[in-house]
């Protein structure tokens, strides 16, 4: 079937960027037209909406995330909003974490789990009132899941998608570049919780959350399809003091920091055992509250898996540093006998540490620090060897600062 393209040109780009040609099928986020202007070279499509994946090059993103202060248009984040006397109860059986651990005020990163223990999405979940959850999703359709879920099943549940989109302040003047923006007042939320505030009338809810491994908030605008062009001004005119760079999620400090992708490192064939994140806090099997994939999981935990999601040092040239989604099944990971026993999820060259680093999916029997393997990168079959991760800063010291 054809489809009438729409030929964007930003007058930002640079001279040998080429056009971006965009369908109309596809939606864009309340911040599209703002962060375009920055000069966007590349989308890819993110829960249906165009995601401005890079404006410079990924080495000069990583730097000004690292060492200044960047503003990302996550505007393709959507909020599910899950309301209604029985929203509580609703979210308990849709993920695996104990909610009750979950204040008013307070953020969780939780997994939607499928029946058979597989990784539907891993959004992260705000508890904005008592009972009034949203969802800030990964790409995947998990508004269909969740009405599906809620229909037939005796609760009284409203589950919605909401005119509520996020923008991203990520590096260590992002302290600076808030406070400039809503007071003092920002400095005194902990890690993993919000605030409401208002700005110039606009009615948000702030996060101390992000998708960087350093110091970062989320401004969730409300009212998102008619006030995204101001917000987007007003935050990146408070940055300019501090040299604020318009950047992509950083897929390369996203590996360091042990950021997994939806997509590339979890899917709905990997479960949260093999993935490192089947302890108590994520899957919560100590109580007797049911969950959708609970039986499953309880199974998986009592069995072990035959694979895990390991770190990984890659010998050689560097690999290149790749957004996120291009490297799914591209290196694959051999054994001795040149059997393909698994794969590379993620990998980047890390300008920090000087070495190409990433995950591999392998069975078990491989998964031990140390062991050698052998990868089909892109640079021709190299030597690697499992590692520790994260890469850097293990104890997420930076974003909690």
């Amino acid at each position: 079937m054809s489809q009438a393209i729409e030929s964007i040109h930003s007058t930002q780009q640079t001279p040998s960027a080429p056009d971006i040609l965009l369908y109309p099928r596809i939606r864009k986020s309340p911040f599209f037209y703002a962060s375009r202007r920055h000069g966007v070279r590349k989308y890819s499509v993110y829960n249906h909406h165009y995601h401005p994946r890079l404006y410079t090059d990924p080495v000069d993103e990583y730097w000004a995330l690292v060492e200044g202060v960047t503003l990302w248009d996550v505007g393709v984040e959507r909020q599910i909003e899950i309301s209604g006397p029985d929203a509580f109860t609703f979210t308990q059986r849709l993920v695996p974490r104990d909610m009750r651990h979950c204040q008013v005020g307070q953020c969780k990163y939780v997994f939607v789990t499928a029946p058979d223990g597989g990784i539907l999405n891993d959004p992260v979940l705000l508890r904005i009132e008592e009972n009034r959850f949203w969802l800030s999703l990964a790409d995947s359709d998990i508004l269909l899941w969740c009405q599906g879920l809620a229909l037939n099943s005796g609760l009284d549940v409203t589950i919605q998608e909401v005119d509520v989109a996020p923008v991203q302040v990520q590096g260590p003047k992002a302290k600076a570049v808030m406070v400039d923006l809503f007071g003092e007042a920002v400095l005194g939320m902990p890690y993993y919780h919000l605030m409401e505030a208002d700005l110039d009338g606009m009615s948000v809810v702030i996060s101390r959350t992000g998708y960087s491994g350093e110091i970062g908030y989320e401004i969730y605008l409300r009212e998102a399809s008619r006030y995204g062009e101001a917000l987007w001004q007003r935050v990146f005119e408070a940055g300019r003091p501090h040299d604020i760079q318009v950047i992509g999620p950083c897929h390369i400090r996203r590996i360091e920091g042990g950021i997994l992708a939806f997509g590339c490192d979890i899917w709905y064939d990997t479960n949260p055992f093999e993935v490192g994140m089947g302890y108590d806090w994520m899957v919560d099997l100590r109580g007797t509250d049911d969950f959708i994939g609970r039986a499953a999981l309880e199974r998986i935990k009592a069995e072990g898996v035959s694979r895990k999601l390991v770190g990984v040092e890659i010998d050689g040239p560097g690999v290149g540093h790749f957004t996120d989604g291009a490297m799914i099944d591209v290196f694959p990971v051999l054994d001795a006998q040149g059997e393909r026993i698994g794969k590379v999820t993620s990998a980047t060259q890390s300008p920090r540490q000087e070495r190409n680093i990433g995950y591999a999916m392998v069975p078990v029997e491989y998964a031990e620090l140390g062991t050698v393997l052998r990868i089909e990168a892109n640079t021709g079959l190299q030597d690697s060897r499992v590692v520790e991760k994260p890469f850097h800063d293990p104890r997420k010291e930076i974003p909690k600062g």
